[in-house]
């Protein structure tokens, strides 16, 4: 596989665990007991930092990746292995 192959499919890791990683670790604030400003949704995360959820997505993007490339090679998991459909058995 090309490095510009591996690079597009580490950058579609990191975005798609990003929405795996931003739920966790979250404290809203009514459970910081911080004050409220008016308008504000009780479920409203009490501080966000964009530093320590980055890490964590680059994290989990590069042991996800990781897991992609060595069954790229080793070929654990094969197309064959999840044909839910028998092809034998077609008609035609």
């Amino acid at each position: 596989m090309r490095w510009t192959s591996l690079l597009a499919i580490y950058f579609l890791f990191w975005a798609f665990s990003v929405f795996l990683v931003l739920p966790f670790g979250v404290r809203t604030t009514q459970e910081a007991g911080g004050d409220y400003i008016p308008g504000q949704a009780e479920s409203a995360p009490h501080e966000f930092s964009i530093k320590k959820l980055a890490w964590r997505v680059t994290i989990v993007a590069t042991i996800l990746w990781a897991l992609f490339v060595l069954n790229y090679i080793y070929g654990w998991v094969t197309p064959d292995m999840l044909d839910l459909v028998d092809a034998s058995n077609k008609v035609g």
